[in-house]
Formats: C-alpha cells, sequence, structure tokens
C-alpha cells in the first residue's frame, strides 16, 4: 500500500463506497471471530465499541457474595500497573509496568505461566513520560500479540510462544512521546498513537501491517503551516502543538470508521499558541482536544468534534470513544459516547459526527453549557486564564471530570459506569520556550477539593435522560475503570485497593476485597469451561499525585505501590 501522511480530509470515496455496497471484510477476522466468544476478552475495551460489557452471567448480583480468590501474579514491576489483559481461548495475556518490563501469557484457569517476554526498555524512559510508566494492555490478531512500547516502538510476539516477531519504530521517545495504551486492529493494519502533549510533540496516529510491521500510513492530528486547519495556531506553533492520541482507538464495521480522541495543546499557556485575541468565538487550535473520526484504509479524518477548542486547562480530549446503539426520541440511533475531560458527556451519531447532547456529568464551572448548535461551550471568561489574569477555582480540575481509567456500557440497563473525579484548581501562566524532550507547560495550577465534601465518585450516567441514576461517592481521585456484565453487575476498584462487586441498577456494594494497592485498570470476565472469572491489575500509580498537591499526599498515602494480577470466582 502506497504510504500516506500529513492531515487527511473528505469522505469515503466512490471506489470506497463501492467496497462497502458489495460488502467488503471489516475488521480483521481473527479479532471478528476472538470478540464474537463470549468466553473470552479479546480487546482492551472487550470489543470494537469499548463497551467493557460481558454477556457472562454466571456471577450475578444474587451470588457475588461468594466470589473468592482462585490465583493471584505478581507482574514483577512496581508502580503503576493499569493493564486489562486479554484473554483468547484459555490463555491470558497481560503486561506490566515500566516498559512494559514484562508481558505474561499465563493459563486463564489456574495461573500457570506459558510464557514471559522481556523487552530491553532504555533506563531513562522515565524522564520523558510525563504521567507514568504504565501499560495499559496489548491486543491480539492473527496469532500475535502486539504491545506498544515506552520507548516508541510497537513490538508483535507469537501467541503461542512469546517469540518476538518484529519491531518497528513508531516515534522516538526522547522528544517526550512514549506508548502506554494497546493498539487497535483493524483488517491488516495495527494503529496506535502515542504520548506526548505536555513535551510539545506533534500527534500522529499511524498504521503498522500486522505481517511484517512496515508503516502503511501516517496522519498528523495538528497542521503544519499552510495544511487546513494551520490558519488555528499562531505561526508555526502547531509543530509543537500536543493533540496526541496516547489512549484507545475504537472501530466501527459498518461505516469502516476508526474513533480516537486527541489529547491537549502544547503548551499550556494559550497566549504562546492560539489566535483570536481573546475572542473565544475564534479560538480553536485544531485538532487538538477532539474526537477524530478517520478512515482506517488511508488514515484520513473524516469529521471531527473539538471538546475543549484551545484548550486552556489540560482538558485533554483523549478520553476512550464507547460505540452503541441508543433509542433517541424514539429512533434507533448509531452513537459514541465520550467523558470527556472537561466536564461534559458527550453523545454523536456516529455516522455523521452530528452531537445529540452535551451535558454536564460532574461539577463544572469553567463553562456555562456545551452548545451543540455552534459546537463549542459557552465559557466562563473569568475562568479562561491567560498572561496578567489568573483564573480562580476552576472545575474541573486538570485530572478532568475522567481521566483515563475506563467507564463501561450495559445494554440491559441503559447506563454507563463512570469513575470520575472532583477537584478543582486555579490558574495561572508563564513564559515558556520549546525544548526537545522537556516539559512545555507555560501553567501553575494549585489543587483544590471540589464543593461537597468529595473527591472522587463512581457513576452510574443515563445517556439518553442525561441525568445520573445512582452514585458512590470516594474520599480520592482516581479510581479504577470498570466492568459491567450480564450478571447485573459492575466492577471496580478504589485507590485505597478496594475491589467490589456492585449491583448495576442501584450501585448496592455487594462485595468488595482489599488487595493491598491502589487499582487504576478496568477490570475484565472470561470463562474458561463452564466457569466464568474475574480479573483485575492492581498497582497504583507513583507519578500523578506530584500534580496535585496535597491531595496527591492522600492519594500516595492511601496505599503502597504494587504489581499483581488477581483473579476471582464463584467457589
Amino acid at each position: 500500500m502506497k504510504l500516506r501522511s500529513g492531515i487527511f480530509f473528505a469522505g469515503v470515496s466512490l471506489a470506497a463506497m463501492l467496497m462497502v455496497s458489495v460488502g467488503a471484510a471489516r475488521a480483521n477476522d481473527s479479532v471478528v471471530k476472538a470478540v464474537s466468544d463470549p468466553n473470552g476478552w479479546a480487546i482492551a475495551g472487550h470489543d470494537y465499541g469499548n463497551t467493557r460489557f460481558s454477556p457472562l452471567k454466571q456471577i450475578t448480583s444474587e451470588n457475588a457474595g461468594k466470589l473468592q480468590l482462585v490465583y493471584s501474579l505478581s507482574l514483577a514491576s512496581l508502580r503503576s500497573n493499569e493493564s486489562s489483559p486479554v484473554v483468547i481461548g484459555k490463555t491470558l495475556y497481560v503486561s506490566t509496568s515500566w516498559g512494559p518490563k514484562y508481558v505474561y501469557a499465563i493459563d486463564a484457569a489456574t495461573g500457570a505461566r506459558k510464557w514471559t517476554w522481556q523487552p530491553d526498555i532504555p533506563d531513562d524512559v522515565l524522564q520523558y513520560a510525563c504521567c507514568d510508566v504504565n501499560s495499559r494492555g496489548v491486543s491480539f490478531a492473527d496469532g500475535k500479540i502486539f504491545v506498544g512500547r515506552l520507548d516508541g516502538k510497537l513490538t508483535a510476539l507469537d501467541a503461542e510462544t512469546g517469540k518476538e516477531l518484529w519491531t518497528s519504530t513508531v516515534v522516538d521517545y526522547k522528544q517526550g512521546s512514549v506508548i502506554t495504551s494497546p493498539p487497535l486492529i483493524v483488517r491488516d493494519k495495527v494503529i496506535t498513537g502515542f504520548g506526548g502533549g505536555e513535551y510539545g510533540v506533534r500527534g500522529s496516529l499511524q498504521a503498522f501491517s500486522v505481517k511484517d510491521g512496515k508503516l502503511l500510513w501516517q496522519t498528523y492530528t495538528v497542521p503544519a503551516p499552510g495544511q487546513p486547519g494551520s490558519e488555528t495556531w499562531k505561526g508555526d506553533t502547531g509543530l509543537h502543538g500536543g493533540g496526541a492520541a496516547w489512549l484507545v482507538g475504537s472501530y466501527d464495521a459498518k461505516s469502516d470508521t476508526v474513533y480516537w480522541g486527541t489529547s491537549n495543546p502544547g503548551p499550556w499557556n494559550t497566549a504562546v499558541r492560539s489566535t483570536g485575541d481573546g475572542n473565544f468565538g475564534k479560538l480553536t487550535n485544531l485538532y487538538t482536544a477532539s474526537t477524530l473520526a478517520i478512515d482506517p484504509n488511508t488514515g484520513s479524518i473524516k469529521w471531527h468534534i473539538q471538546g475543549t477548542p484551545a484548550d486552556a486547562w489540560d482538558y485533554d480530549g483523549v478520553n476512550e470513544l464507547l460505540l452503541a446503539d441508543l433509542k433517541i426520541k424514539g429512533a434507533d440511533t448509531p452513537v459514541l459516547m465520550k467523558a470527556d475531560r472537561n466536564g461534559f458527556f458527550f453523545v454523536a451519531n456516529r455516522e455523521t459526527g452530528k452531537v445529540i447532547s452535551a451535558e454536564k456529568y460532574v461539577f463544572a464551572n469553567w463553562a456555562k453549557k456545551w452548545d451543540i448548535n455552534t459546537m463549542r461551550a459557552e465559557e466562563d471568561p473569568d475562568k479562561r486564564p491567560g498572561p496578567g489574569h489568573p483564573a480562580k477555582d476552576i472545575c474541573p480540575n486538570l485530572i478532568g471530570g475522567k481521566n483515563w481509567q475506563p467507564m463501561s456500557f450495559n445494554p440491559q440497563t441503559g447506563l454507563v459506569y463512570i469513575p470520575t473525579n472532583n477537584v478543582c484548581m486555579d490558574w495561572s501562566v508563564s513564559d515558556v520556550n520549546y525544548k526537545r524532550g522537556v516539559f512545555y507547560l507555560g501553567a501553575e495550577f494549585p489543587t483544590k477539593e471540589g464543593p461537597g465534601g468529595f473527591l472522587g465518585e463512581l457513576v452510574a450516567w443515563d445517556p439518553v435522560a442525561n441525568k445520573k441514576v445512582w452514585g458512590i461517592k470516594e474520599d480520592l481521585p482516581f479510581n479504577g475503570g470498570t466492568l459491567t456484565t450480564a450478571g447485573n453487575l459492575v466492577f471496580s476498584g478504589n485507590l485505597h485497593g478496594d475491589f467490589r462487586a456492585i449491583d448495576a441498577k442501584n450501585g448496592k456494594v455487594l462485595w468488595s476485597k482489599n488487595l493491598g494497592s491502589g487499582i487504576g485498570a478496568g477490570p475484565v470476565t472470561y470463562s474458561v469451561d463452564g466457569k466464568q472469572y474475574v480479573a483485575i491489575v492492581v498497582g497504583r500509580t507513583a507519578a500523578l499525585p506530584a500534580f496535585l498537591g496535597d491531595i496527591g499526599k492522600k492519594m500516595v498515602a492511601a496505599a503502597p505501590e504494587g504489581g499483581s494480577l488477581f483473579v476471582f470466582a464463584l467457589q
């Protein structure tokens, strides 16, 4: 395939539409087969839509209190273990922090190790990893396991043996670009982004051949001077403008579209990069803090939704896009859902890009509302910081109403289960110059507690009625991701290390077990030989609390660092 690069626009070509009409294969057959197995967990988000919903129901809200530990595995790697395991057949694959330091293949029912892979990760990666040395999992396709690395590389392993098959360089990690999340496999392509919005990188997505790791296309998420959208940046500042796609992607086979969120612009001081001279209606910085709809064949951008134009608060728009079909105003509607860090829950038609609703799911005062007609927020001007006018009491804080920890959607309850934060901040800006591989921020952001006497909350959100149905308040932010099942359950952990089974309809905690270290990862569930298991990786974050002052100190004190996999079942 011809290499493609740059920023792409427009829709699908006539040839592509003809391909659709004759029913061309839409996704990688091996991934589709694995996803269709109700007993497995084939993708980090369970399926191409990142729903994190499992149809398994041996474990239910009636018997969850009988869960017991089946086995545990030391990951031999401390701090920031955030992997959601992948389960293919009877094998569980899990990555660790620090590179990853290890990838393990184990017997999913017993925990017996089948193989271990240890890459050679440079010792200096920590200084280029903004927000810790995490690895959020691996991906599977065509008998291979794919893993992104902190040294900016992508590796394919033989799923049976762990043998390294190929390694491709995605990006130079020494510019501040590390890979912390699993790639997305669509047909013959492994699609990945990387981090670095805080280092002034120029974000991009790139696709590599599943077979041999050859680069097939690259799409920059920030325009260079002279490209469409470059007029939204001062001069050539877009070349260091962030917009990194560092979390996970989603895929819709019907429209043959990949969806990915992009990160904050760089630097955090908007005066360096934004045009508009204080006219908020003109500030943008395309395509940062956005949702991108992308043609997986070429990398071309079909359309975008910018959640926070000219982001001044690190409201990184990278959170996962959850795909589902909802009945809205009586009509079955294909939607994507996003709990944006800016505090608004977006529901959009995933085929057209039209925003259906954008409502506050946490306390947020930086904007009065998000207008679906103008496609931007109605900001409170007192909350937008700039040179000579710092802003006070901005909510949410830069960790967002929701951070990377994954939400889930249960089609039976119609609810989305969101790990939310209730933290605020002050913000002032300062001069900053770009230096390769060094933080490119230009801001100070002292942390404050949010209103109400709590710092986090597990929220069950109705995306049609746009309202909270129930919530479980937490004394700390940055709690774990969620899993929901046909057994009327939600599983989620917190920074104290409490792992819980919760009634999906009413929020009642049915079972809880403390696992010794803080939990950020999203749990998974699977079945082997007719027995359902629930697995969770633990190991609290270490770097992020440094951004949060006294609240960060409480986060560190809540539990020690860790690194283990725990697996439970009914006994």
